[in-house]
């Protein structure tokens, strides 16, 4: 099942402003990247396939960690986001990574290829997760792990509310369906560790990773990066006039002020580490 047009086209529009801030993002969401490695047990010489690789990461984190010896394939469905991880690719100089244009239900690789699977907040936007799953295990090894990342709840995360309960004051955000392809589709505990047993996972487990986000930038700027990362909040945010934008903008960096330090911004955060093994 592919993804449909329009959320499509939202990845599209916003891989620019990824590859952007692609530093940023990369030392905010590291903890998690870690958190998958040290889960999946990913070492030095294995192969790896990284879902939903967005513009590269955390392929080429772990590309340096597998060594020349190993090799990372990051594949995603969107053209403008695997263009932009093989940019990063050759400009560092990576040469045991390959990124190429896949869908999650239709992995183009043999069975029992890979030493480890990972998902950095991928698996919330895939059209049907249990066929991904499934895809997964079949391209894994035998006896070998998968590892995903999904958020937990919103009300955990003020990298997100602090910006989106100022924006839902002005502009209307009707919840979403249980099942839609949303940030926090699999936020309740034990949702997406049932997914993996349904899709033929052996043990699966979930973990809640308690980390800190870390940007090393301004208010002002943690405003433009996460405004530029969302092309939902950029939607949203169109729907204001001048002088509604300004008292947004105004509020939401008042929000800011109780996450903002002498280093930038710090946001404690909560994620779901779910794996599974394969028979």
């Amino acid at each position: 099942m592919q993804l449909n047009q329009d959320v499509m086209k939202r990845w599209s529009d916003a891989a620019p402003f990824w590859e952007k801030h692609r530093e940023i993002i990369r030392q905010m969401f590291a903890p998690v990247t870690y958190a998958l490695v040290e889960d999946g047990l990913i070492g030095r010489g294995q192969a790896v396939l990284d879902i939903a690789t967005g513009p590269g990461e955390p392929a080429l984190t772990i590309a340096s960690l597998v060594g020349p010896e190993g090799k990372v394939f990051g594949i995603d469905p969107v053209v403008e986001m695997v263009e932009a991880a093989r940019r990063e690719a050759d400009r560092l100089g990576f040469r045991n990574v390959q990124f190429d244009v896949a869908s999650p239900d239709h992995l183009p690789f043999p069975a029992d290829t890979f030493d480890g699977v990972v998902s950095r907040f991928g698996v919330m936007f895939f059209p049907s997760p249990v066929d991904a799953i499934r895809e997964m295990l079949r391209v894994l090894k035998p006896r070998r792990k998968m590892t995903l990342a999904a958020w937990r709840l919103a009300e955990r995360n003020p990298f997100f509310y602090s910006l989106s309960r100022v924006i839902e004051r002005y502009v209307d955000s009707p919840p979403p369906t249980p099942d839609a392809l949303d940030t926090f589709r699999f936020a309740s505990p034990g949702k997406l560790r049932d997914v993996l047993g349904q899709a033929g996972a052996i043990a699966p487990y979930e973990r809640v990773l308690e980390f800190t986000i870390e940007a090393p930038i301004s208010g002002e700027d943690f405003w433009t990066l996460r405004c530029e990362m969302s092309e939902t909040l950029r939607a949203k945010i169109a729907m204001l006039s001048m002088e509604q934008l300004t008292e947004v903008k105004r509020q939401v960096l008042e929000a800011f002020r109780e996450y903002s330090t002498e280093r930038g911004m710090s946001f404690p955060a909560e994620v779901l580490i779910v794996s599974g093994s394969k028979s």
